[in-house]
């Protein structure tokens, strides 16, 4: 494939399931993200699933993007997005009719972009599924590629060996599989042992996420007269939203005028609003949908605490370094998380937040009563945060640690990056 290979350049194909739809998307941002960082120096283009209402050929911040369908209507495909795909697959009426025929795509597309575009290197995100895909076409056509796992794809099904071989299939074929925190390398080892695990975390934009967006209306605009406490992701059961509901009737104990937020969206969300009015709790927890850009950020930098309660979910799915944390400490919000995954890495106990139990109502209570008796121990952990954050967790740092990767894949087929 590589004919006059000293005169070419390393051109990339991306791989995701989690991408961005369209211009201030509420989806996860950290693949684009991270691809925007890399697209300064590498030729790139992404290869994701198609939704309703998105482009099939995109440019989304300089970054190409070719999306693929799976199913017909299109406007009712229901596998990916809003949600992620192991949720959808349980909650979306007909996403698991759509699987075999979103798999089987995938592998086509993935295949018919590599040898139309010339593709001679392949980044690929998630080891399972896209992974093996990606393993299967990169051993056949002879060409390198990279893994980089985030949490699901290392946790979820742990118990089955079937999974267990599919994954060291995709891992040992791969020059490294980059993970975002050392509970994701803990739970990706055993499957392939030889294969090199580098931990580059994802990083954050620090210029968006900051303390200077604090909005003193938005206390106003949502009736808060107290704490303001702010839960953010998706809708999903490892996000564990249903303890931080339960866990208000004791938060209000420690401050009565307390007011929870709720910003996302997802498979969960008539449960979650169910649990609020059965607590009889619907003029104490708003749910104002999801935020992104300059509104996500000026809650964050106005909330007073912010809590992410994630869980082990049954299928095994919980954690891998969780995005939304990052968000919180660069925003100097005291942080409260559950011991779960890898939030450990970010959330450091009593030194940048407060840890506890997942699944723990009482415990939760506690901490956050913890934090508003003790307005030191608040701007202690706002001061750590933003600081781990900023010596550690940028997409300049994140960007520059791959690109290493990127240059190895280059330097082995005597191509320029």
């Amino acid at each position: 494939m590589n004919e006059n290979a000293s005169d070419q350049r390393l051109n990339t194909l991306v791989v995701a399931t989690t991408f961005p739809r369209w211009e201030k998307d509420t989806e996860p941002s950290f693949v684009l993200d991270l691809s925007e960082q890399l697209a300064k120096t590498a030729s790139l283009t992404v290869l994701a699933p198609h939704a309703p209402g998105a482009k099939f050929q995109d440019n989304l911040r300089g970054v190409p993007i070719i999306r693929y369908p799976y199913s017909y209507p299109t406007a009712q495909q229901a596998v990916c997005y809003d949600g992620g795909i192991l949720p959808n697959l349980k909650s979306r009426p007909g996403a698991k009719g759509q699987l075999p025929g979103f798999l089987l795509s995938q592998l086509w597309h993935l295949w018919r972009v590599i040898r139309k575009r010339r593709i001679n290197f392949v980044h690929c995100h998630w080891v399972i599924p896209q992974g093996i895909f990606v393993a299967l076409v990169c051993r056949a056509l002879k060409i390198p590629y990279i893994l980089t796992a985030h949490g699901g794809d290392a946790f979820a099904f742990k118990n089955s060996a079937f999974v267990g071989r599919l994954k060291g299939f995709a891992l040992s074929g791969a020059l490294h599989c980059a993970v975002n925190s050392q509970a994701v390398r803990r739970a990706l080892e055993p499957h392939s042992p030889k294969t090199s695990f580098p931990q580059i975390p994802n990083g954050i934009d620090s210029a968006l996420f900051n303390g200077n967006k604090k909005d003193p209306s938005l206390k106003e605009r949502f009736q808060c007269k107290g704490t303001l406490i702010l839960g953010v992701g998706r809708f999903v059961e490892k996000k564990g939203f249903a303890y931080l509901i339960d866990a208000m009737p004791g938060i209000l104990q420690s401050d009565p005028d307390a007011r929870l937020l709720l910003v996302g969206y997802g498979p969960e969300e008539a449960a979650l609003k169910k649990r609020v009015t059965d607590n009889k709790l619907n003029d104490v927890v708003q749910f104002p949908g999801p935020r992104s850009g300059e509104d996500l950020a000026a809650l964050y930098a106005t909330a007073d605490i912010f809590i992410g309660p994630s869980i082990v979910a049954d299928s095994g799915d919980t954690e891998g370094q969780g995005i939304v944390f990052l968000e919180a400490l660069a925003s100097e919000t005291a942080v409260i998380a559950s011991n779960v995954g890898g939030i450990a890495d970010v959330i450091r106990d009593r030194e940048t937040g407060l840890l506890v139990p997942q699944k723990n109502a009482e415990a939760i209570a506690s901490a956050a009563a913890a934090l508003i008796q003790n307005p030191d121990l608040v701007e202690q952990f706002r001061s750590n945060g933003r600081n781990l954050i900023e010596s550690r967790y940028s997409w300049e740092q994140a960007g520059a640690d791959y690109l290493k990767l990127y240059q190895e894949a280059a330097t082995s087929q005597g191509l320029s990056l």
